[in-house]
């Protein structure tokens, strides 16, 4: 006889089934969590092509984020001692790019704090994506994230050759007031469609172990297979001393993979991509690419350390992927 989790995985392969949020939970109650890795990891191969692309981020501005997100070291709320710059220079992004284009990274993402950008920063960002576009043309892919921004700023982006915007939800609407109070969950997602409207794609996800409750983040999730976004960044917290969260109790290893696993019941085609945190998993997360996820973010994180690119793409080609 077939157990609950094979059955809803045979649903999910052969009869197209949506997962619900009761079918999700019960999930997480699988008694045998090897079972539930190695039927993500079927419905991964069956929806997903066995190629992954490398993404790597560029640290655009940082820090005196007038936001009170209570996991980020960048808050001016919080004295966690991280240091300020202001907007990249475009000669310099540009170098960052061909550093990654020489080291296999095929997608980068120039990141900067702060609520949004607007007037001269938003400016200056923008020459860095005609710069980086201008020089190295279709080497590299192109993603913001840029924080809330509007459908005209959106519309700017596309035309600078961008070519997807990140935006976590974070969170579950129920949870976001627990980790942020300057700006609402309705607006980030209100961003996420402004960011659709001009045709960008999405790459939206959240960070688990924020003492959210595993309905939280089956409701992310079930919200992210709503607005149909192309990528799925899965961050693990990584607590901050001088943050509200320095002292938040680890998640267990086997929740982080079987969060993974939910994931990819929930959401078969998409891409899930490990990002911080993925280091706790032990051995650079292998599991997790055993239970779901087929990407990840390379490189040095913006207040944590990641991994080196050399030690990623080759633990993918062991794994099997091709690395585009």
């Amino acid at each position: 006889m077939n157990t609950f989790t094979e059955e809803l995985e045979n649903a999910v392969i052969h009869q197209s089934h949506q997962v619900t949020r009761e079918e999700a939970l019960e999930l997480y109650k699988e008694e045998q969590p090897s079972k539930l890795f190695e039927a993500a990891d079927r419905i991964r191969k069956n929806f997903c092509p066995n190629t992954t692309s490398i993404c790597s981020i560029i640290n655009a501005k940082s820090g005196k984020c007038g936001e009170d997100c209570k996991y980020c070291a960048q808050s001016a709320h919080w004295k966690s001692m991280h240091s300020f710059s202001e907007v990249i220079e475009p000669e310099k992004s540009v170098e960052l790019c061909r550093r990654a284009v020489d080291n296999s990274i095929r997608r980068i993402s120039l990141v900067t704090s702060g609520r949004g950008l607007s007037g001269k920063e938003f400016e200056a960002a923008l020459e860095n994506f005609r710069a980086i576009k201008n020089c190295l043309h279709d080497k590299i892919k192109l993603c913001a994230s840029l924080g809330i921004l509007s459908p005209e700023q959106m519309q700017e982006l596309k035309k600078t050759g961008v070519e997807r915007y990140h935006h976590n939800l974070e969170t579950s609407q129920n949870y976001f007031g627990k980790i942020c109070t300057t700006h609402s969950y309705t607006e980030r997602v209100q961003t996420i469609l402004n960011a659709k409207k001009a045709g960008l794609e999405i790459c939206s996800g959240g960070i688990i172990g924020m003492g959210e409750t595993r309905e939280d983040r089956i409701d992310m999730a079930l919200e992210l297979r709503n607005l149909d976004v192309q990528s799925v960044p899965i961050n693990v917290l990584m607590p901050v001393k001088g943050t509200p969260f320095e002292s938040m109790e680890k998640i267990p290893r086997e929740e982080i993979l079987k969060t993974i696993a939910v994931f990819r019941f929930i959401m078969p085609a998409q891409t899930i991509r490990c990002a911080a945190g993925r280091k706790s998993l032990g051995d650079n997360g292998r599991d997790a690419f055993l239970s779901g996820a087929n990407a990840l973010i390379s490189g040095d994180f913006l207040t944590t350390s990641g991994s080196t690119n050399e030690e990623d793409i080759s633990m993918l080609k062991q794994l099997g992927y091709g690395v585009l």
